[in-house]
């Protein structure tokens, strides 16, 4: 065999690049020719694995969330800058200039969006409270919560041939912002692009050693040496998903697997639309849009456009001068709006698939309405036309819901009643997504929840929406991406929530002293410290979690109702109509819940200028019981949990997060309110 190391690809594992000799020609999507080879060296899989396991694992968890999301955003920043190089090997996978964006540019973009998730939304150290704690008992001493922690295992990442930068980054940010190390198993035929990506993250210097792994072809017995303590996450087709959810070591060992899969996903255009609306060009743009951006090649491309039958004939005629005024041919031209497929195969796949759809539909637009390419030396890429289809009668047609031309392909289904709709798109059995094309809020309200049974994510499109919408085929990292059924049944993304698929919950029980000690967060009825120095006198390294301050006492006036009023403009009458307020639940009038807050905040406050910089935000408010004339209140303030984002101010003066829990408590020690507030810390210089 060659061992032409310049376009031979490798495996990265064990900290080294695997690789030297010939295996399996990878092809030009845009010429046909020959550009990369895989290599033919087997992986020591056992080595990779011990190694994620150990190297990975000890580097990633002696960082916290906060360090990791800060080393997320470190990464994207080195990535931003070196992405022309991306760009240009994105072009040999067939997409264009904004085919590469959706990939490269989302990609990057996932990787920051998760920093700041892990910034906004996790604690520093590696242990998520899920609470708050709750007593288990009648005395106060024994109290339950959950809690999430790093996996200690291995994430291992299999990844679908369209998005060969966004498919591993929107897998990779999440699992490492949990403490989990990553092997990457990208699809062969791009696997060029996704290697070029891992060597610039290598060469970074930037995250732990052992944090990612590459395998560059087949994962052969991968799967079957997993333990417990692993996951298993899947972008593909929804036949291959269903073959690797059976591994018997996945099952034995209950190693969590989580598919992405390919779905006949729809777009619905709702009965009060007409062709004289803008709804109806937003239906029309977005079918097109998804039939040829990435060349129809995403998970999320609408493979079944619904119409009301009257409305059929018109849209087909304005799809049908879209498509033909779409320009297919070498994506490096700038005029072009789409490329091939990525390669020979998927061509062939997709026109196998095409003719078993033409058997049950009629064509609107296809090859034979004037086929042309634009550029040269194009005949031996992976070019297809954009088809698109009509089926008369979606409820006898079955293959229209259930094969999927993965390619720039989309069928029009007709119906009668808002009932048939709803009916034809839950033929799909289980999709990522659907649009619902309306004006009408009281429709979208009865539509949405009934396709939501079946969808995973639903876009209502209108004209107010579009001045901002991202569109139907755009997972973002803040919303879940999956969707039940034949999609897959599992969720990527979708924020926090990604995060937390990669740690462990567990229940905890034990009284709040030792809850707080394990959560790193104070518990109500646990141990607090009291001294003479007022907590807001503390710099940000000093505080403890549990140091606490007890007020002194209020007494609520009637003087103080009225200044308050006064003040805020707030006259309510169950503060100043004694008649109403007598015949009311509470029996008397009451003092303002915002007073309620001030006049805490005025207890517990420490005037005079000091760490504390300034309160920015408050959480879980509650006014639990009323406080009315004569009352007698007190605060207690609880420094609840430390957040050390390592950042600093303009001057170089570090910073950090203090939530603070406040108790405000009447003359029988009963509770009034409760909430939390934060505020920013100065760190000592």
């Amino acid at each position: 065999m060659s061992t032409d190391t310049s376009t031979t690809l490798r495996s990265f594992s064990a900290g080294r690049w695997v690789g030297r000799e010939r295996a399996q020609t990878l092809s030009s999507a845009v010429t046909g020719a020959p550009i990369f080879f895989t290599h033919g060296e087997s992986i020591d899989f056992d080595e990779m694995l011990d190694f994620g396991r150990t190297t990975g694992v000890s580097g990633l968890l002696g960082l916290d969330f906060q360090q990791r999301a800060t080393m997320l955003r470190a990464l994207a920043k080195f990535l931003q800058e070196r992405k022309d190089a991306l760009y240009s090997l994105s072009y040999l996978t067939g997409a264009t200039r904004s085919d590469s964006w959706v990939d490269i540019e989302g990609g990057i973009g996932t990787l920051m969006a998760y920093a700041s998730i892990g910034s906004n939304d996790f604690p520093s150290g590696n242990v998520v409270h899920e609470g708050p704690a709750f007593p288990l008992g009648k005395k106060g001493g024994f109290a339950g919560t959950h809690i999430l922690v790093p996996r200690g295992g291995i994430a291992v990442h299999i990844n679908a041939f369209n998005f060969p930068v966004w498919g591993l980054l929107e897998k990779f940010a999440p699992a490492f912002l949990a403490g989990m190390p990553c092997i990457a198993k990208p699809a062969t035929a791009t696997s060029f692009l996704t290697e070029a990506l891992v060597r610039q993250i290598d060469d970074s210097g930037i995250l732990p050693t052992g944090s990612l792994q590459l395998v560059i072809g087949s994962t052969g017995d991968l799967l079957d040496r997993l333990l417990c303590q692993d996951v298993v996450t899947f972008t593909g087709s929804a036949d291959t998903a269903a073959k690797l959810r059976v591994n018997r070591n996945l099952i034995a060992n209950a190693v969590p697997f989580n598919a992405e899969a390919d779905s006949l996903n729809c777009a619905i255009l709702a009965p009060d639309v007409g062709p004289d609306d803008e709804e109806f060009e937003l239906f029309v743009r977005e079918v097109a849009r998804e039939m040829i951006s990435k060349a129809g090649q995403k998970c999320t491309a609408i493979r079944r456009a619904i119409v009301p039958r009257r409305h059929v004939e018109t849209v087909a005629e304005r799809l049908r001068a879209r498509l033909k005024s779409t320009v297919v041919g070498d994506p490096a031209d700038k005029s072009v709006q789409m490329g091939p497929l990525a390669s020979k195969a998927q061509q062939a796949d997709v026109a196998e698939r095409v003719a078993l759809l033409r058997k049950v539909t009629d064509l609107v637009f296809g090859a034979e309405d004037g086929f042309q390419l634009h550029g040269e030396d194009l005949k031996g890429g992976a070019f297809f036309a954009p088809t698109l289809l009509l089926c008369r009668d979606g409820f006898k047609a079955d293959a229209v819901h259930d094969v999927e031309a993965f390619g720039p392909v989309s069928t029009l289904i007709g119906y009668d009643t808002v009932e048939e709709a709803l009916a034809l798109a839950a033929r799909g059995r289980g999709s990522l997504v659907a649009t619902l094309v309306t004006g009408d809020p009281a429709l979208a309200a009865t539509v949405v929840p009934a396709v939501a049974v079946l969808h995973g994510r639903i876009l209502v499109l209108d004209r107010e929406a579009a001045v901002d919408s991202t569109g139907h085929g755009s997972p973002l990292p803040q919303l879940k991406h999956g969707g039940p059924g034949r999609a897959g049944g599992g969720e990527e993304l979708a924020g926090k929530r990604a995060v937390n698929h990669y740690l462990q919950r567990a229940a905890v029980q034990g009284s709040p002293t030792m809850l707080a000690a394990v959560t790193r967060e104070h518990v109500r009825g646990a141990a607090v410290r009291e001294s003479d120095i007022h907590p807001f006198r503390r710099y940000f390294e000093d505080l403890q979690i549990g140091d606490s301050l007890l007020t002194h006492r209020r007494t609520v006036t009637e003087a103080d109702i009225v200044n308050f009023g006064g003040v805020s403009g707030d006259y309510f009458y169950m503060h100043f109509d004694d008649i109403a307020a007598r015949e009311s639940a509470f029996g008397q009038r009451i003092a303002h819940g915002y007073f309620v807050l001030s006049a805490a905040a005025g207890l517990f406050v420490s005037p005079g200028p000091g760490p504390v910089l300034a309160n920015y935000g408050l959480d879980t408010l509650r006014f639990v019981k009323p406080v009315a004339i004569g009352d007698t209140i007190r605060a207690r303030l609880t420094a609840k949990r430390k957040i050390d984002r390592n950042k600093k101010d303009e001057k170089g003066v570090g910073q950090g997060v203090v939530v603070w829990d406040v108790e405000v408590t009447n003359q029988r020690d009963e509770l009034v309110a409760s909430y939390d507030i934060l505020t920013l810390v100065v760190k000592r210089a």
